[in-house]
């Protein structure tokens, strides 16, 4: 059992073994719970719920990035390229 010390600003210092066991490191945040006269200290990883992708998003990350492994990309300059290419016919189009 470990033994800390409440400090002048309510700071509480968990042991080196205790933050090497769970992982924690410097700046990690930490939930703090009260619950039947204890505190319960449990580590949190803070996440946006509007960076949490759907299972379709996750789906088309997955198979872009299976894609750039095989090679299968194409440049922002082609891209680009292209758009004007498609857009300039578009307009010869209806200017014909």
């Amino acid at each position: 059992m470990a033994i800390s010390k409440l400090g002048q600003r309510r700071q509480v210092v968990i042991p080196k073994e205790i933050c090497d066991e769970l992982g924690l490191q410097e700046g990690d945040f930490v939930e703090v719970k009260r619950t039947k006269g204890f505190v319960i200290i449990k580590p949190k990883r803070l996440v946006d719920p509007d960076d949490v992708l759907t299972p379709e998003e996750g789906k088309r990350v997955r198979r872009g990035e299976r894609q750039l492994r095989r090679g299968e990309y194409v440049t922002l300059e082609k891209l680009e390229h292209d758009a004007v290419e498609r857009s300039s016919r578009q307009r010869r189009r209806k200017t014909a």
